[in-house]
């Protein structure tokens, strides 16, 4: 690797240490976390400070910076089912109190291998406690619904299982499971990312029947009990949002 390419990946994963749980961080401590010198990291974090990527909050403490809602609202407009989209993702968690989230699948030409990437969430008003995973960036796709409904839609092959996630997972061939997810226009996960957490994930399609990411609820497997009742919830939200972005197969009603 490059020494180009070793600054940027060393950039990106400090920015990356970054997430809900942890918006702040002491120098030693993130040392600590990455497993970094002291004197390298310091470098690191300063360069990040002096380009607006982090701020200096006190003496070696640190939060993102500002530049980053910048490059945030730039990526949001060159979205336009976004905001529909999460106006949606709220509105059922507000209704259903549980965790709703939306999901893409990544595709792109530096990532390594196709990613399922959880680009929002809303508690709003959730009742019940927290499941697994609900700050992670990056999803599983065998073991959550969002990323069975992605992978699903898009014909591609399910990645091999890692061990902490095939306690519970589905022993079905893909291929018929995938084959189902097609045709119900919903998939479901029971727990698969682990014991207590269950998921479930429908489309969102734009103009011409484009995929463009997974509309979903996350949740303790105990309060599944409703599941008719999200579906349901989850299948009208997304058929409004879907019909507003022009896809006329998906007009509620």
């Amino acid at each position: 690797m490059s020494r180009t390419l070793q600054t940027v990946a060393g950039a990106v994963r400090v920015l990356e240490a970054f997430d809900a749980d942890r918006t702040e961080w002491r120098l030693s401590d993130l040392a600590q976390f990455l497993d970094l010198p002291t004197s390298t990291l310091h470098e690191q974090l300063e360069t990040l400070a002096g380009s607006g990527l982090l701020r200096k909050t006190g003496r070696g403490r640190y939060t993102l910076g500002w530049r980053l809602l910048k490059l945030s609202s730039a990526l949001y407009s060159s979205l336009p089912w976004y905001g529909p989209a999460h106006d949606a993702m709220n509105a059922l968690a507000r209704g259903t109190r549980r965790l709703a989230f939306l999901a893409v699948l990544d595709q792109g030409p530096g990532a390594a291998g196709p990613r399922v990437l959880c680009i929002a969430r809303s508690v709003q008003g959730r009742e019940g406690e927290q499941v697994e995973g609900e700050t992670r960036f990056e999803l599983p796709p065998h073991a959550t619904a969002g990323g069975k409904l992605l992978f699903a839609l898009h014909g591609l092959p399910l990645p091999p299982r890692q061990a902490r996630y095939t306690a519970a997972t589905s022993q079905r061939p893909w291929a018929q499971e995938a084959a189902e997810i097609r045709t119900a226009g919903l998939a479901l996960t029971q727990d698969e990312w682990s014991l207590g957490t269950s998921s479930l994930a429908v489309p969102l399609r734009g103009e011409g029947g484009e995929v463009l990411c997974a509309l979903g609820f996350s949740l303790p497997t105990a309060r599944l009990s409703g599941q008719e009742m999200l579906e349901r919830r989850l299948r009208t939200a997304a058929q409004e949002v879907s019909w507003a972005l022009g896809h006329q197969a998906g007009r509620p009603g």
